[in-house]
């Protein structure tokens, strides 16, 4: 299992950074076809936020209902709770990270994934033994291969 945070689904959208874009979008695309990827209710929350009031188009309120139910409901795994919460307030004492950025970590816990798709943490950062954050963005030699390529981005 993999977890995708809120700007992987934003960049699969703008059309002014066409390389994350195509990242984006095969990772998205990935998820879906493959069943592997994972969202929590957080991440369709802040994607709604941004598309709604921040895209230089932004979205109507129905194309903002058809993309998450087409591209993010499938892949919803993770709810709010207080034991996620609970997690994510152990996170944030482990890492310093923000809390929201600790609630997606957590919640990519939850739905045991071993990887994070995020552009927000730090990159190759283990957590917890089992969770690597990936920024499937960067121009690296081990990113210019399938962003989604757990089998050579998990290894501690």
């Amino acid at each position: 299992m993999f977890f995708i945070d809120t700007n992987v689904f934003v960049y699969a959208l703008l059309s002014s950074e066409p390389l994350k874009k195509q990242r984006a979008l095969h990772l998205v695309e990935h998820a879906l076809g493959t069943g592997m990827g994972c969202v929590s209710y957080q991440v369709i929350q802040e994607f709604a936020n941004v598309a709604l009031r921040k895209f230089a188009h932004r979205f109507t309120t129905q194309q903002c209902k058809q993309f998450i139910d087409a591209a993010m409901q499938p892949l919803n795994r993770v709810a709010s709770s207080p034991a996620l919460m609970d997690t994510a307030l152990d996170l944030q004492g482990e890492t310093g990270y923000g809390l929201y950025d600790c609630l997606i970590l957590a919640a990519a816990l939850e739905c045991e994934a071993s990887v994070v798709y995020s552009e927000d943490l730090q990159h190759h950062q283990l957590l917890r033994a089992t969770l690597r954050i990936v920024n499937p963005f960067l121009n690296s030699a081990t990113q210019d291969a399938m962003p989604w390529d757990t089998t050579a981005q998990v290894r501690p």
